[in-house]
């Protein structure tokens, strides 16, 4: 099985939808809902505009994972919606560590050096990921003041690409 990292846009919003609230919702219970992520709902412009962007992993045409990037300073981003089907997570598939590699060859390629995010701490196995990666955790007032914070993070990692 091959998986296909693209860009994807308000057309895969559907798919991007179900996958992520189902991992949010009912496979972790975090307390989060559609209406708390509005970007999902206008992945183009919320994401595309400011020079970010929004991929998508596909294995014979299903949405199997996501990541994104808001670029919000001039040499800086967010990384949000990093989400992986269950059945795809792991060494074997190896799909989160694509779409973060690709995610940050973006980055590089596009000006940007300094990549933060944030996340909830009962997700152990990404912080974990991320650590793996590089990222080291920070205080939430170590955070640039224009990062976009969502409510239910809180815990925060920064990488110097």
């Amino acid at each position: 099985m091959k998986t296909i990292i693209i860009p994807i846009g308000n057309e895969h919003a559907e798919a991007a939808i179900d996958l992520i609230l189902n991992i949010q919702q009912k496979e972790f219970n975090v307390a989060i809902s559609l209406e708390d992520q509005p970007d999902l709902l206008k992945i183009n412009a919320f994401y595309y505009q400011s020079g970010g962007c929004f991929w998508g992993a596909f294995i014979e045409g299903e949405l199997i994972g996501t990541i994104a990037l808001v670029k919000f300073d001039n040499k800086v981003g967010a990384i949000r919606k990093m989400f992986v089907k269950k059945e795809y997570r792991g060494k074997e598939y190896k799909i989160a560590q694509q779409l973060l590699e690709t995610l940050i060859t973006y980055s590089k390629e596009n000006g940007i050096n300094n990549l933060y995010l944030g996340t909830v701490s009962i997700l152990e196995a990404a912080l974990r990921f991320y650590e793996r990666n590089n990222f080291v955790r920070i205080d939430k007032k170590s955070l640039p003041e224009t990062f976009p914070l969502m409510n239910a993070d809180n815990v925060f990692c920064h990488l110097t690409l």
